[in-house]
């Protein structure tokens, strides 16, 4: 995790319990659905388990990031950069990219990902046999129906034990009322919602 975002993290476990007495916020029991949503998407991500972390993430986000990354490698300046920018992905061009669904891309992404870390899989199987989570407290924006989950991290490799601090934010499931999706942009990202008569901001640009 950078730097950046661990401090932003980290500042916002301080204001946990001045954000739950909000008025449109409110601080949740550690027994909330989304616990245990945090608990199993953290250890499908260090299991490696991208299908399972595909599926808990909202839609839209690995639309776009699938969007972004195929525009980037579009714009290489060569086909030879191009080709390397494909090298992790295992595909034979950057149609397949486009075909594939989000969840699909998500997959493949994590994947190409982690093939570049080289870590051995005796590094491997240590962090995921000592992984450790921890839910520190969940907050609930009842005007949006938002859930932030504040999360403890700790694992080892062969020489270091690793230990983080994450805020998880959850969204209602549209399909699914009794369900959350993780929101992975919004501690990243501002969240733009078009007002009234305003075209959305992913729309296709009309020729």
């Amino acid at each position: 995790m950078h730097v950046r975002s661990l401090l932003r993290c980290s500042f916002a476990a301080a204001l946990f319990s001045l954000a739950a007495s909000a008025v449109n916020a409110q601080q949740l029991p550690l027994d909330h659905p989304c616990a245990a949503l945090v608990k199993k998407y953290l250890a499908a991500v260090v299991q490696q388990d991208w299908k399972t972390a595909s599926h808990m993430l909202v839609s839209a986000s690995l639309e776009r990031r699938q969007r972004e990354t195929v525009g980037i490698i579009k714009s290489a300046p060569t086909m030879t950069d191009e080709e390397t920018m494909l090298a992790g992905y295992n595909v034979k061009g950057v149609g397949d990219l486009e075909k594939m669904t989000p969840q699909e891309f998500y997959q493949i992404d994590r994947e190409a990902w982690h093939k570049k870390l080289k870590l051995t899989p005796e590094a491997t199987k240590r962090k995921q046999e000592t992984l450790k989570i921890i839910v520190l407290g969940l907050v609930e924006e009842k005007d949006k129906g938002y859930v932030h989950a504040t999360v403890r991290t700790s694992q080892e490799t062969l020489t270091d034990k690793i230990e983080e601090l994450f805020l998880i934010s959850f969204v209602p499931d549209p399909a699914d009322s009794k369900n959350y999706l993780i929101s992975p942009e919004m501690k990243d990202r501002p969240v733009i919602t078009p007002l009234d008569g305003a075209a959305p901001k992913d729309a296709p640009k009309s020729k």
